[in-house]
């Protein structure tokens, strides 16, 4: 599957800005299942950027404009080729993975993304609730897999109930959310049960006459480390595998490791419109 992604930021702002510094997290990955064909990034007011790769993998452009300007745009047109096959639901935890996940140094390997956050964290009551839904998590391949049907379940897809800075813990309660709000949830569940997790930002091609949602702006769903096997893909907004419908970002320990654009300005208000558009160009 070969895609074309384009995404766009704009924002307007009350008054002249000064200066401004940014950061884009938005250049999709490289690795075992997808490949990276072709990026770049067009700024408005120009701008050039410098470009490192962040504690957890994510390449990160920085950029500084140093002169007034009223508006802001920056846009980004990837081309990412896709190959994954489902492989979760057919997997058995084996006595192999079950010493693995035991172990002291599988523990310690995995220790960032098995750590609470500020988005994370839950109260004790709440995994409780959840958790006495679900049963136990003996077996975390299947424990994995019951908790993402059960928060799709439970939880109202709803762009207006929650923010972009809500936790886990305030937005369980409301029943309602969005992709982040799920995963935020679903993660805080698996690493209180000592499953490592972490969070995944990227985009969703919903084609037609899809069911699946979330491919407004960036997605996001939940990466569950499976003892031999390595980070597997699970979407909780949608109740289905990150296969090649989901086109990877970055990964980290939750949103505000991979928040697609971040930056500080001098001035006053701002008001802001994210476009995101994802073609399939190739089957």
């Amino acid at each position: 599957m070969k895609y074309q992604i384009e995404h766009t930021n704009f924002f307007q702002y009350d008054n002249d800005v000064d200066q401004s510094m940014n950061t884009v997290r938005l250049k999709p990955r490289t690795d075992e299942c997808q490949r990276l064909l072709s990026y770049r990034t067009e700024i408005t007011p120009a701008s050039l950027t410098k470009e490192h790769v962040d504690l957890w993998g994510n390449h990160v452009e920085s950029f500084f404009i140093a002169h007034k300007h009223r508006d802001l745009t920056v846009k980004t047109i990837s081309t990412v080729s896709i190959q994954k096959s489902p492989f979760i639901h057919l997997l058995k935890y084996t006595d192999e993975m079950r010493e693995i996940f035991h172990s002291e140094l599988f523990h310690d390997h995995y220790l960032p993304y098995l750590n609470e956050t500020q988005y994370t964290f839950l109260y004790k009551e709440q995994v409780d609730e959840i958790t006495w839904a679900i049963g136990n998590a003996e077996d975390p391949i299947k424990f994995s897999i019951d908790l993402m049907a059960y928060l799709n379940q439970s939880i109202a897809y709803d762009t207006l109930v929650t923010q972009v800075g809500t936790k886990a813990h305030e937005s369980w309660p409301l029943k309602a959310g969005v992709c982040q709000d799920y995963a935020h949830i679903m993660i805080g569940v698996l690493r209180e049960k000592g499953i490592p997790a972490r969070y995944v930002s990227g985009y969703l091609y919903v084609g037609e006459d899809s069911a699946l949602i979330g491919d407004a702006a960036t997605h996001a769903w939940v990466e569950v480390m499976i003892p031999g096997i390595g980070w597997v893909g699970l979407d909780p907004t949608n109740n289905v595998e990150a296969l090649e419908n989901h086109i990877r970002i970055g990964t980290g320990r939750d949103y505000a490791d991979v928040s697609p654009l971040q930056g500080v300005y001098r001035g006053g208000g701002q008001h802001s419109e994210v476009k995101v558009s994802v073609t399939l160009i190739d089957h």
